[in-house]
């Protein structure tokens, strides 16, 4: 004979059993904040901003993180309009994710000034002299990530400009916004630019609607070329703009050669989202920024865009073209 009451206890264990382990996911799900000075990728003309956040959800799938299932996104695009920067952090910070994604040195300064608590994993120019981190061994405070410029590679853009345009003796750099990099990495700049008998136009601005005013000036200040420090600003209209002045420009990005400017040179930007998705996992599972160190890039990629290059009236050397990664044609 079935013992009922037995038998009504042991149902309600099970009834209950699938709605215990749901309490429990949803106890273990992470938010994670995305907290960009750029344009949202699905909104940006240029194929690589899609591959690299879809390169950066499989890296974090690899370590076990799935977005709907124990991980959800919270993201904010400034879209170029930095001075939305302080408010979208504000309102992020407001959501209180576990972690924010930076992916630039004002985003990640916009996020830091909304917390000095919620760990902050950022991609910048430099961390340091932003004033992010303490020092790349010890970042201390909530903020570490991976540094994504040096002074050896301004210098190395410059180069690599020249190789181009061998006759050019005057190139405009450009900082946007004119943050630490510029000071940061002028001194190796300079120092490559009187090696090569160059002389350096620096330039800077601060909002997108001085971006063709600038170009302008640099072209009347007898600018050949272009090797951009950093951009916030830029997106893919704003390299169509420099194609329309002809002026051949060098990035550190490689997603700006693939939106039409001339060349890029710089980290591997793959390998720095899978680095990305490294630190996201190590502080989601209790490790401190503080104690992370910065990285240094350690792989680099040369992209040359031959469409533009056209469009420019230039010849790339064949040297070059047999050392560059990829070549868009």
């Amino acid at each position: 004979m079935i013992d009922r009451r037995a038998f009504v206890a042991g149902l309600g264990a099970v009834l209950a059993a699938p709605q215990a382990a749901g309490a429990q996911k949803r106890e273990q799900i992470k938010k994670l904040g995305i907290f960009s000075s750029a344009t949202p990728p699905e909104l940006d003309s240029s194929p690589m901003p899609m591959r690299l956040r879809a390169a950066f959800m499989e890296a974090l799938r690899n370590h076990g993180w799935i977005e709907g299932y124990n991980l959800t996104l919270e993201r904010r695009f400034a879209a170029g309009q930095l001075s939305s920067l302080p408010d979208l952090a504000a309102d992020l910070v407001a959501k209180r994710p576990d972690l924010i994604v930076a992916s630039s040195g004002v985003a990640a300064a916009a996020a830091k000034a909304a917390s000095q608590d919620i760990p902050i994993v950022a991609l910048a120019d430099d961390l340091v002299s932003h004033g992010l981190a303490a020092s790349v061994t010890r970042p201390g405070g909530n903020v570490t990530g991976l540094n994504l410029i040096s002074p050896e590679l301004a210098a190395k853009q410059l180069a690599l400009l020249r190789e181009v345009m061998p006759s050019s003796s005057r190139i405009a750099v450009l900082a946007c916004p004119p943050t630490a990099e510029l000071n940061w990495a002028w001194g190796a700049t300079e120092k490559a630019a009187r090696q090569l008998k160059v002389t350096l136009l620096p330039f800077s601005i601060q909002a997108r609607e001085e971006i063709e005013g600038a170009f302008k000036k640099a072209e009347q200040a007898g600018a050949r070329g272009l090797v951009v420090f950093d951009c916030a600003l830029f997106n893919s209209l704003e390299t169509a703009i420099l194609v329309q002045h002809r002026l051949p420009a060098i990035y550190y990005i490689e997603r700006y050669a693939h939106a039409g400017g001339l060349m890029a040179y710089g980290p591997d930007t793959f390998e720095l989202v899978r680095r990305a998705a490294w630190y996201v996992d190590r502080i989601l599972r209790g490790a401190k920024p503080a104690d992370l160190p910065i990285e240094q890039p350690t792989k680099f990629r040369l992209v040359i865009n031959l469409k533009t290059a056209k469009a420019l009236g230039l010849t790339i050397p064949p040297s070059l073209l047999l050392r560059a990664d990829q070549v868009i044609e």
